[in-house]
């Protein structure tokens, strides 16, 4: 019994394939320009208006402010994926900074930031680390000094993806300097096209550069836009946090990957000219992997399932796993998909491979993916951190003590 057995449902489904086939062209590798296509842009606008994406945000804020129905998300996902459409914008901005924005911010800053970061026309990018400010992000240097009805930045933040493609960076600055460490932090959101910030771009691995340093010195942004009240920025970025950690777990990445390793595995030739698909071997790994990213959906279904009931009690720990359990599940796919292609694996991604948005489908994508699958148990929390989260946080264990 498939989703969607219901009239009413199979009724959805028809006109989101409808709505799919009639407005929906790939845009050329060159539109882009670093930018979201324009044709995107409208494209997911139209998908708002229909109530087809964004169904989470409030109308009066870019969404189209939908009920949850688990059912009708299972198809819209299904049907975007089946004809390679992209739904929500992808990145820190709508992924993180929408949702911070509904629970932290004012009136004037959800009207003025989320409807374009809902529909990828605004480009954020985040500003937390720092040289000596990673895991430990509240030792951070970087100050906001108040100057009238602004704020003053001086400082310098590391690793910030897509700095120099961003609009708008939210960040957290130290605004009061003789505060404890995890007080005195603001929240801000920062105009990134204005003197007095310089960008620099990291050489990575990959051959890209996604990663940046960010260097400020004496830029501005209004008092405005502090999220929540100046100096109560952790508490904020906190939920920042708890957000990138739902991107990184995601079980929609999951299932694309996997499904395009199941392509690789359908194409790859083993030992002579017999399909890999037939090794025994290979399809118990593959059976394997399917259950891992069977079991990320399940509980995916399950905290929304809690959060359409108003408990989230019941699903806290599952939150808590999901980042670990999802980003160890992403590099043993990675790394099954290295040893299928074999030589090939050691080709060097083209830029147009390197992107995380996309599911892999050329050996150069998938060794940009194997290089992001070992950051991503960095990023949001190492591994060892999360585990550190999961035992007091979730199981209610003593906080680890370092020895003297």
């Amino acid at each position: 019994m498939r989703l969607g057995y219901e009239p009413r449902y199979e009724a959805l489904r028809a006109a989101v394939r409808d709505f799919l086939a009639g407005r929906w062209t790939p845009p050329r590798a060159a539109e882009a320009g670093g930018a979201t296509p324009a044709s995107e842009i409208a494209f997911r606008r139209e998908g708002i208006a229909r109530g087809y994406v964004c169904r989470g945000f409030p109308r009066r804020y870019g969404g189209s402010e939908q009920p949850l129905d688990l059912r009708a998300e299972a198809i819209l996902q299904h049907e975007y994926a089946r004809a390679g459409a992209p739904r929500e914008a992808f990145g820190v901005g709508p992924a993180m900074l929408a949702p911070t924005l509904l629970e932290h911010g004012s009136e004037e800053q959800k009207q003025r930031f989320l409807p374009g970061t809902l529909d990828g026309s605004l480009r954020w990018c985040q500003g937390y680390s720092e040289p000596g400010a990673g895991s430990d992000l509240a030792s951070l240097a970087s100050t906001a000094t108040r100057a009238g009805d602004s704020w003053v930045l001086h400082g310098h933040k590391l690793w910030t993806s897509s700095a120099q493609l961003a609009d708008f960076m939210f960040g957290l600055f130290r605004s009061d300097p003789g505060s404890a460490r995890h007080a005195g932090l603001s929240y801000l959101l920062i105009d990134m096209r204005q003197p007095g910030i310089r960008v620099r771009p990291l050489r990575q691995l990959t051959g890209g550069s996604e990663f940046n340093e960010v260097f400020f010195d004496g830029a501005r942004t209004p008092l405005r836009l502090t999220v929540g009240a100046a100096g109560e920025g952790w508490q904020v970025s906190r939920s920042t946090l708890r957000h990138e950690r739902d991107l990184l777990g995601h079980p929609r990445r999951l299932r694309e990957s996997f499904d395009a390793l199941l392509a690789l595995a359908r194409e790859t030739r083993a030992r002579g000219a017999a399909p890999a698909r037939r090794d025994g071997a290979l399809r118990q790994r593959l059976a394997e992997l399917e259950a891992r990213v069977l079991a990320q959906e399940c509980s995916g279904w399950r905290q929304l399932t809690a959060a359409a009931r108003g408990d989230e009690s019941d699903t806290r720990l599952a939150v808590l796993v999901n980042k670990l359990y999802s980003t160890q599940t992403q590099l043993r796919l990675t790394q099954l998909a290295t040893e299928l292609l074999g030589g090939d694996a050691l080709l060097a991604p083209g830029a147009a491979e390197r992107g995380p948005a996309q599911a892999p489908s050329s050996p150069g994508a998938w060794t940009a993916q194997h290089w992001l699958a070992i950051a991503s148990a960095i990023a949001g929390g190492s591994s060892n951190i999360q585990r550190n989260l999961i035992g007091e946080r979730g199981l209610g264990l003593p906080r680890d003590r370092l020895p003297r």
